[in-house]
């Protein structure tokens, strides 16, 4: 296949193309993710989970995680559980995921994940972004190695994404 990714990237700079509908973002991001460097995607997931333009971070990872498979849960909650204390386990839905998930354990498994509910994880991710901002970064990371469960975003923030790793890459060169 052969494609313009400085095209492609181009309609993206300076923020979200409203000639651009979502469907046909979610196919750039595509083939975007397939043909730049991970640390890219990572910087662009990280600035659409950071911008004032989509939805508050918290939402977002709740929205990824209620599309994402057992094993990707799992992942998801062990990074936001590594950048909070037990106190703020223990204060996420009544004490609720400090119970399930065990107090302290080390590694969240899939089938813990899977009892985990989205709005429990919005709940933890909204305080783990509130107590440690990194895990944002850490989040965006972790969504580059997945990059199509990110279409659960939607079309909007993948638009924004795009431009981030279109300044990033024209910052590159």
């Amino acid at each position: 296949m052969s494609f313009d990714l400085g095209n492609l990237l181009q309609q993206y700079l300076g923020g979200a193309n409203p000639n651009v509908n979502p469907a046909q973002a979610e196919n750039d991001f595509d083939s975007v993710a397939q043909n730049v460097p991970r640390a890219t995607v990572a910087q662009g997931v990280t600035q659409a989970l950071r911008s004032d333009q989509t939805p508050p971070f918290g939402q977002m990872v709740s929205q990824l995680f209620s599309h994402s498979n057992p094993d990707q849960r799992a992942g998801m909650l062990n990074h936001l559980l590594a950048s909070v204390g037990p106190s703020v386990l223990s204060s996420v839905a009544g004490g609720a995921l400090g119970n399930l998930l065990g107090g302290g354990q080390a590694r969240v498994s899939p089938e813990q994940a899977n009892q985990v509910s989205p709005d429990q994880v919005q709940e933890l991710a909204s305080k783990a972004e509130q107590q440690n901002p990194g895990i944002v970064d850490r989040m965006g990371d972790f969504y580059a190695e997945h990059p199509t469960l990110l279409k659960a975003i939607g079309g909007a923030a993948l638009a924004i994404a795009l431009g981030h790793m279109a300044q990033g890459m024209q910052q590159r060169h």
